[in-house]
């Protein structure tokens, strides 16, 4: 049993797309969808440096383009798709919810929107090292703050205002040995967000919908969902909400789950697998040199 993730926003770093647009027929694939979102992925993927790449508008559309560019380079179809944050619209195209051109015009509109959403308060995210979650979100909360990523392996992201965050900084839940600020916009999955749901909805009622042709397990409550339909709306909702991935890999591990991989650029979300899924074999793409390392993982493991 294999499962194929999509990473959030964060894995991209500078230039990593570059040796994916190598491959027969990416670059004119990337080109076409550039040009049908008004933002070049070429550019941003290849040039650009890491601030110009932390916008939140153009890290989005970047990351879900090398996730549905690596996975078609892969070739081969998974029992099982995930994403984690924005790496939901990557899975939602993975498993044939929506088309890759579609994905693309939604997420820039999601990027666009959150981004938006961010500028209206100075808010932010950091992540806690150590502690345990029973502790830790109650302390969280009685800050005002949300446990926005709660991501498994005891590894919890906290979002809010910036004073929330300095409070913090200052009075850490017990256990927690370190408060690390993100490089993040705003605060994401929280109700901060709130103003770029009803936009994210209104992009959603020109999608083509079809029902998952894979499992697809869901960042709300690490549940699958066997709907298009219920797949779009929680997109739609998630910006406003945190990502539960340690509810996916409890999934993961209650449906048998054997190996995972990551698609580009993979290495976060195989991090956090080997911690909390013992056993599990891992492989992160994150150049077209691991290819074929990830064919034959899915050979050995895929039952689809």
């Amino acid at each position: 049993m294999l499962v194929l993730v999509a990473p959030g926003q964060g894995a991209q770093t500078p230039g990593f797309l570059t040796p994916w647009l190598d491959l027969p027929g990416a670059a004119d694939r990337v080109a076409a969808w550039s040009e049908a979102i008004g933002l070049d992925l070429v550019h941003y993927g290849t040039k650009a440096d890491a601030e110009e790449i932390r916008d939140t508008a153009v890290a989005q559309p970047l990351l879900v383009a090398a996730g549905l560019l690596s996975a078609a380079a892969l070739d081969a179809s998974p029992d099982i798709v995930a994403g984690h944050s924005v790496g939901e619209i990557t899975a939602a195209a993975l498993a044939g919810v929506i088309g890759d051109e579609a994905a693309l015009r939604l997420v820039r509109a999601r990027g666009l929107a959150m981004a938006d959403a961010a500028a209206i308060t100075e808010t932010g995210m950091a992540a806690l090292l150590g502690g345990d979650p029973e502790v830790t979100v109650p302390h969280l909360e009685m800050l005002g703050l949300t446990a926005a990523n709660v991501n498994g392996g005891g590894q919890i992201v906290a979002a809010g205002t910036a004073e929330q965050l300095a409070a913090l900084a200052e009075d850490k839940p017990e256990g927690v040995r370190r408060v690390v600020p993100l490089k993040v916009a705003g605060a994401f999955h929280t109700c901060h967000m709130a103003p770029a749901v009803e936009r994210l909805r209104e992009a959603s009622l020109e999608l083509k919908i079809s029902d998952p042709t894979v499992t697809y397990v869901s960042n709300a409550d690490g549940r699958s969902v066997a709907t298009g339909d219920e797949v779009v709306s929680r997109l739609v909702g998630q910006v406003a909400n945190p990502v539960r991935w340690d509810l996916c890999m409890e999934t993961f591990r209650e449906m048998g789950v054997t190996a995972l991989i990551e698609a580009c650029p993979g290495g976060t979300l195989t991090g956090l697998a080997k911690r909390a899924l013992p056993g599990v074999q891992t492989l992160a793409l994150k150049t077209p040199d691991d290819l074929e390392a990830a064919r034959a993982l899915l050979i050995e493991h895929a039952g689809a």
